[in-house]
């Protein structure tokens, strides 16, 4: 059972995100990949505005960021605020994207022009695409340039005809050439320009930067180790496989800058920090442990990782986290945070969601409050992270959590009074009566 001290909330990092409405949203999107972040996004139509709502978020939150670099040079200039702002930067990631849709609609029918990004690397980008013979015009003005200047710059080689349509990084510079009747593509940032940001932002701030030495234990457990050691033929091969584990686990131990120790058969026990252990993880994501073992000897881990303020109740942490990846049916990772918050599953031996599964507490103990074990939670939660799957007709839940058709009816009426679960609608099959479809309208709202 968690301690009051283990469910208080865990102080998030607050960021103030900026920008048009198409980039704020697809920024928000990729912030599922990133709990620690709890995000207050503003959308504006020109940078002057991105400048008032810096001003207005900026008491509230730890960190800016600016959906491009025009915005956050004004927000500089303009405002002196006592917290770090970021940006999204124009790449050629969005050049790429830009060129492959106007070619795609047929819009690319003569040269174009392009601002935003220097000479090199669009030079770049076309010779990696086979276009370095196009006829391009880039702009080499000032690096902030305001909209209107952009604008005619683009304008001026459309009207000449040295240019069929223009690129632009900013969104009120291609609404402008919009109005000019100059054809343009709006070089947004990609999902992978976004993370790179995010992760600059996450690490300017103050509480990341408290974090980064918090200790973290993790439990390492070898699913089902006995019936590996019965496919060897001899003992030597089961001891020679007993040391080809152990010197991979010390490998990746040893990449986590930790310290390891053999808890005795299949188990192992390690600390490490926090800051270390997210950078290897990917941000939570994925252990390349389960991945190397899997491929190289066909066997797969449970592995649970603990977060808090003390050795002990990250130990404790720990163990709950392994209780939920041996529930799930092994194969997996989960992370109990200090407050009980639950992240996982992590990507093992086989790819998950790209989504990261993040379960608020005050989500669990409402699931455990309405009869729901931990074994089916976990197998639960595992199913969302890996399908994300939130519906479920009886008999397939039946064989989820191993228990017959008449309990899980039992079961579904259970958690339909405690407003876990909802029907959402009816199949039809061709004899006998519809079947019901059950959403698990909990694991949606802890998706959300």
């Amino acid at each position: 059972m968690m301690t009051d001290q283990q469910q208080r909330p865990e102080p998030q990092i607050s960021i103030g995100i900026i920008g048009p409405k198409q980039v704020v949203e697809q920024i928000l999107r990729v912030l599922e990949s990133f709990p620690s972040f709890a995000p207050i996004a503003r959308s504006c139509t020109g940078e002057d505005e991105a400048v008032t709502l810096a001003a207005d978020l900026a008491p509230d939150v730890e960190v800016l960021l600016l959906a491009d670099p025009l915005s956050r040079r004004k927000v500089k200039e303009q405002l002196t605020l006592p917290i770090p702002v970021s940006y999204v930067p124009v790449t050629e990631a969005g050049l790429y994207r830009g060129l492959f849709y106007a070619l795609r609609t047929g819009r690319l029918t003569g040269g174009f022009s392009v601002d935003s990004l220097t000479e090199a690397m669009v030079r770049r980008s076309l010779k990696e695409m086979g276009m370095q013979h196009s006829d391009v015009q880039i702009y080499d003005g000032p690096a902030y340039a305001a909209p209107a200047q952009l604008a005619d710059f683009h304008e001026a080689h459309y009207r000449s005809g040295a240019s069929a349509i223009a690129f632009t990084g900013l969104e009120s510079a291609a609404v402008e050439l919009a109005n000019r009747g100059v054809p343009s593509v709006w070089l947004r940032p990609s999902s992978q320009d976004i993370v790179v940001s995010l992760e600059r932002a996450l690490l300017s701030t103050s509480s990341r930067r408290n974090r980064e030495s918090q200790i973290v234990v993790g439990m390492i457990n070898v699913d089902d180790f006995s019936s590996e050691a019965l496919k060897r033929s001899t003992e030597h091969e089961v001891q020679k496989l007993k040391l080809d584990i152990h010197r991979m686990v010390l490998d990746y131990v040893e990449a986590l800058d930790g310290y390891l120790t053999p808890m005795g058969g299949d188990e192992y026990l390690f600390f490490t920090t926090r800051g270390i252990f997210e950078r290897e993880s990917g941000g939570y994501k994925s252990i390349p442990l389960a991945k190397e073992l899997n491929k190289t000897h066909g066997i797969s881990l449970s592995i649970g990782m603990g977060f808090g303020r003390t050795a002990s109740a990250a130990g404790t942490s720990a163990r709950a986290a392994m209780r939920k990846a041996k529930e799930a049916g092994g194969n997996t990772c989960f992370i109990v945070r200090e407050n009980g918050t639950l992240i996982g599953p992590l990507e093992m031996a086989d790819p998950v969601r790209d989504v990261l599964s993040f379960t608020d507490a005050a989500l669990i103990k409402q699931a455990e409050d309405a009869g729901m074990t931990s074994a089916y939670l976990s197998k639960l939660l595992h199913q969302r992270a890996r399908f994300g799957k939130y519906e479920y007709k009886v008999h397939e839940l039946a064989y989820l959590l191993d228990i017959t058709v008449r309990s899980a009816h039992r079961l579904l009426l259970l958690w339909i009074d405690n407003g876990l679960v909802e029907i959402s609608g009816m199949e039809k099959v061709p004899r006998g009566r519809p079947r019901q479809i059950f959403r698990f309208v909990f694991l949606e709202k802890a998706f959300l």
